[in-house]
């Protein structure tokens, strides 16, 4: 059981103030039986501490930011010996110029970037532009995919079939629903037929090119390359949001690691090394049409923020430098692939979605392939995991959704302490 006296009473300090007492609702332990959650006090390396004193194996990484674990040393230093110089200006800025040429430079087929705040904003940005290029309305994303939370983003499809017109949250207006269609994951067919029947009145595909946010989830053999030869017969634009992938499975961009190069890229995350950035850019010509050089407007008062460049800046040096890749793979690989051995000695069907230092445990039979695939994870059995391993000191996304992440922190004993963790998990897990 855990000690939980001072999160207890921190969360409900934090429910009269903050609706549900979290930021986001991906904080929320809803999804997993709603307990109130941790309210943690600090983190350090690949640890966190609560506010009751309690230290956890992190494989949240804040949904992915922390490559390098919490309050990596080269990237502390670098941010406190800059903030003496101010956090904000309003001006261009040295260290943002610098982390645009660093972008530019790793990242194919990003000739020029514009900075924002957040990921939400870079998608949010990254679609009107690919509108003010186009002329066109219409945007294509895929089921299940999350690219923050701005108005047309809320939209998702219907089972086996694209739709237009439905929603996962009140306050979306009809017109911007109207405007997007949201269709399977990782199935050829229904893009191919949607883009011949609405191709021209398409603006943008938007995808991730490994999706982060329904588990993970990679795509089929030849899926990505279909999807941008279909995008560009029908005068459209590929757009991938790689606000998670980027930098996460080697040094650049997933795309480059896949081999399809879009159109415009959507960035955030590890760019900025645990405080907040966002950035979008693509090719020269397009990117010409954002304000001040074209008439596509975008602004932000903490957009190209210095002291975020800094720690983004310090955090890519760190992975261009010592190149943990292969590590934190090796990790991930032995994590996973006895995770699923642990599981079916104990009579559990589990699968697992692996991408580099990144997976998910699916409580399912079967592969997954889509958002349908990934809904038959058991919910019911997902939550009680996640406490039985919170327990034990092991703090996972509250989410069967998410992915467990590895980090360059992490060490083959945390590994070890993570799988008797997951043994004494499943053996108390009884089957639904």
């Amino acid at each position: 059981m855990l000690e939980n006296e001072a999160s207890l009473s921190w969360f409900e300090r934090a429910t009269r103030v903050i609706p549900g007492g979290v930021s986001s609702p991906a904080r929320s332990f809803r999804a997993v039986g709603g307990d109130p959650p941790v309210v943690m006090a600090r983190g350090f390396g690949p640890y966190f501490e609560d506010v009751d004193g309690q230290v956890y194996i992190d494989y949240l990484a804040a949904f992915g930011p922390l490559i390098l674990g919490h309050a990596h040393p080269e990237v502390v230093a670098q941010t406190r010996g800059y903030i003496e110089r101010g956090t904000v200006w309003g001006t261009p800025a040295v260290k943002e110029i610098e982390l645009a040429e660093t972008l530019v430079g790793d990242i194919r087929g990003l000739d020029q970037v514009r900075f924002t705040s957040t990921g939400t904003e870079a998608v949010m940005s990254a679609i009107r532009l690919a509108r003010a290029f186009t002329g066109r309305s219409l945007v294509v994303k895929f089921e299940g995919a999350y690219h923050g939370h701005s108005d047309g983003m809320l939209v998702k499809a219907g089972s086996g079939a694209s739709t237009v017109g439905t929603q996962d949250s009140l306050g979306v207006p009809p017109g911007v629903v109207n405007d997007v269609v949201s269709l399977p994951y990782n199935d050829v067919t229904i893009l191919e037929d949607t883009l011949a029947k609405i191709g021209d009145q398409v603006a943008c595909i938007l995808a991730e090119p490994i999706v982060g946010n329904m588990g993970i989830v990679p795509p089929r053999p030849g899926y990505l390359e279909r999807m941008k030869e279909l995008a560009h017969d029908a005068g459209s634009l590929l757009i991938f949001d790689e606000v998670i992938t980027a930098y996460r499975f080697h040094y650049g961009s997933a795309a480059s690691w896949l081999g399809v190069i879009p159109d415009l890229y959507a960035l955030g995350k590890a760019i900025g090394g645990g405080l907040p950035q966002g950035a979008y850019g693509g090719r020269h010509d397009v990117m010409q049409y954002v304000s001040p050089l074209g008439g596509m407007f975008q602004a932000g008062t903490l957009a190209g923020n210095p002291l975020s460049a800094v720690a983004g800046l310090a955090t890519l040096d760190v992975l261009r430098q010592e190149n943990p890749y292969e590590r934190m793979d090796r990790l991930a690989t032995v994590l996973a692939e006895n995770i699923l051995d642990i599981a079916r000695n104990f009579g559990h069907a589990v699968s697992i979605n692996r991408v580099g230092s990144a997976f998910t445990v699916f409580f399912q039979e079967g592969a997954v392939y889509d958002y349908d695939d990934a809904k038959k994870s058991d919910a019911t059995l997902f939550a009680k995991f996640h406490r039985l391993m919170l327990e034990q000191g092991i703090y996972l996304a509250p989410s069967r959704f998410e992915a467990w992440f590895i980090s360059a922190a992490h060490s083959a004993r945390d590994i070890d302490r993570t799988l008797e963790a997951c043994r004494k998990s499943f053996r108390q897990l009884k089957p639904n």
